[in-house]
């Protein structure tokens, strides 16, 4: 159930989750040669730097999914744009995955945590696969979105640019009506095994 102690243990996991997360789309970006984020001054851990309120409250609400602001990216400067982006977008769900598995390491080593170190690495995992789980759902402007461009060719791409504008339209719905945890469910269960070796969900 949702309370004040729970939400108190929250609010730092979700400044970290999310703060790690566009950091990692910026620092992926700036290797492969875009400096955008760096001038943008979003390589950076200062969660001030990435945060958005309301995907914050969103996720402190939920802690399934939510958002920050979005790193800005220009794809010009890579070598090759759909790896480039594919591996930018990929980061963010990535360094979210690396957290989950940190919190998760008393589990794996059988190390017996006092209840709310429990309660706070439990709220861990589950934020960081909730929100590496969102992000994959390939639906624009999510992380997902950039791994299915790298795969898209001719009509398909022009399909998907064409859609692309109702991407927040559809991510909407999808939240409104619940059919986004239909969605990352699969994803979350499969995540939640790799990260902990247990089947948490």
């Amino acid at each position: 159930m949702f309370n004040l102690t729970s939400m108190l243990l929250t609010l730092p996991i979700v400044l970290l989750s999310l703060t790690v997360h566009e950091f990692a789309h910026a620092l992926t970006a700036n290797v492969l040669g875009d400096p955008t984020p760096r001038w943008q001054g979003r390589l950076t851990l200062n969660p001030l730097a990435h945060l958005d309120p309301i995907g914050t409250l969103v996720l402190i609400l939920t802690r399934r999914f939510g958002w920050a602001k979005p790193v800005p990216i220009n794809p010009a400067y890579f070598k090759d744009w759909r790896t480039g982006m594919a591996l930018v977008g990929v980061s963010g769900p990535l360094s979210n995955v690396v957290l989950a598995f940190i919190f998760a390491l008393p589990y794996r080593l059988d190390i017996r945590l006092p209840y709310h170190l429990d309660l706070i690495a439990y709220l861990a995992i589950l934020i960081n696969l909730g929100l590496a789980s969102f992000n994959l759902i390939p639906i624009p402007p999510l992380d997902g979105s950039r791994l299915l461009l790298a795969f898209l060719r001719g009509k398909n791409l022009y399909i998907y640019h064409q859609l692309e504008r109702y991407g927040q339209l559809i991510l909407l719905i999808l939240v409104f009506t619940g059919a986004i945890s239909v969605l990352m469910m699969p994803i979350m269960r499969f995540l939640a095994y790799i990260v902990t070796g247990y089947r948490l969900f």
